[in-house]
């Protein structure tokens, strides 16, 4: 009996100081949507390499071919270009001495018109200029929109989802907890020039671009709390 009488007087008292009634059952779930976005910026690097004894000979030579693509680069309308990574390392003969210099400077091209991108690789490559990588990929502003729209259609599909859920077991739901996550494909780079073709490069015309979608992708997982 005196049991009893202190399990009621608890009960009271959690009444009383407003404590929070018991949570009922929580089930996790997840969904996911995805929007495709289109490659619409171009990005690609280009350098100047060069080897020999004169370490002081080889960066004026750098230089001057990197300054000289730059200009010809400047001077198209709608592309923007800046600088990018410069090196310098020894080049080894069979002793293991070093025998000479390797030095290249690369400096990177960035635009939305594909065909002035292509049509100005052209042209480097004629200066003798190699290209490292071309790379194509949402604008920012292209990824934010189909982000956006990823990110609705997912919460969405967890709402009709937790929806099932409850329906099916009869009880009416709480959502109380939800993370969103972004992703997608990471760009590819649709192409790449290989250091040991050096005049085969030089030569070559610029293949075409073609531009494409990138698929990107909103994740939302959390918890649904099922009314007793």
């Amino acid at each position: 009996m005196m049991a009893r009488r202190i399990a009621l007087g608890g009960g009271l008292l959690a009444l009383a100081c407003g404590l929070p009634a018991v949570a009922g059952p929580t089930v996790e779930l997840s969904a996911e949507a995805s929007r495709p976005a289109a490659n619409d910026l171009v990005q690609a690097t280009v350098y100047a390499e060069a080897t020999g004894n004169n370490p002081a000979e080889l960066a004026r030579r750098v230089n001057q071919e990197v300054g000289e693509g730059i200009r010809v680069a400047k001077a198209r309308s709608g592309i923007s270009v800046k600088s990018g990574r410069q090196n310098t390392s020894p080049v080894y003969g069979k002793d293991r001495r070093i025998e000479g210099w390797r030095m290249s400077a690369e400096f990177i091209l960035e635009s939305r018109d594909t065909a002035a991108v292509s049509e100005t690789l052209g042209q480097l490559q004629q200066m003798r200029l190699l290209v490292g990588s071309v790379t194509q990929f949402p604008a920012p502003e292209t990824r934010r929109k189909a982000e956006d729209e990823a990110t609705r259609d997912a919460i969405a599909n967890f709402r009709s989802r937790a929806a099932v859920v409850a329906e099916t077991l009869g009880k009416p739901y709480t959502i109380r907890q939800l993370t969103v996550m972004q992703g997608g494909h990471m760009p590819m780079p649709v192409m790449r020039a290989p250091r040991m073709a050096m005049d085969a490069a030089a030569a070559a015309p610029p293949p075409p671009l073609e531009a494409g979608e990138s698929l990107i992708t909103t994740t939302v997982s959390g918890k649904v709390e099922l009314a007793d």
